[in-house]
């Protein structure tokens, strides 16, 4: 087994969420999720086939975002693997629930627009992802400054009242 890490290649202000799946269907019953939850949302999204034609299945709203997915999708090659990007505006935080609830989605690695590595095992059989650094290591343990900060950053943005 042979171990390496694919860095997520995206512009720093894009969120993207990695995640892993079980069926050629993935790829519309994501699209369908997403766009009943939040329309008229800009997305690319990725799927990484593991049986049959083992094809990179494809779809999104955005065609740079689908060309971003696509790209990425073919560095990681993990089996049943798919990979989201969110276009500027749009957060994982108002999408993870309806991707949940897709029948097909057994996991999700990491939901960012954090610097990322993806770690990937690779042996003769394919390749598969165990898991992600997502962003840096913390550097302390919060002050109440920061607490304050924190607090007020969430209401400036409306997630908090």
């Amino acid at each position: 087994m042979e171990l390496s890490t694919v860095k997520i290649d995206k512009p720093e202000d894009i969120n993207f969420v990695l995640g892993q799946a079980h069926f050629i269907k993935t790829i519309e019953d994501i699209h369908e999720s997403l766009v009943s939850a939040v329309p008229g949302i800009k997305f690319g999204l990725a799927f990484c086939e593991a049986s049959g034609k083992c094809l990179i299945r494809h779809s999104g709203t955005d065609d740079v975002l689908v060309e971003l997915a696509k790209k990425n999708a073919s560095q990681i090659a993990a089996g049943h693997s798919f990979i989201l990007f969110l276009g500027l505006g749009y957060f994982p935080i108002n999408i993870i629930p309806a991707i949940n609830r897709v029948p097909e989605v057994v996991n999700l690695f990491c939901a960012t627009a954090n610097p990322t590595e993806v770690v990937i095992a690779e042996t003769e059989l394919g390749r598969g992802i165990l898991g992600v650094i997502d962003g840096f290591k913390p550097q302390g343990i919060e002050e109440q400054e920061d607490i304050n900060w924190r607090k007020n950053f969430l209401r400036t943005i409306g997630y908090k009242s």
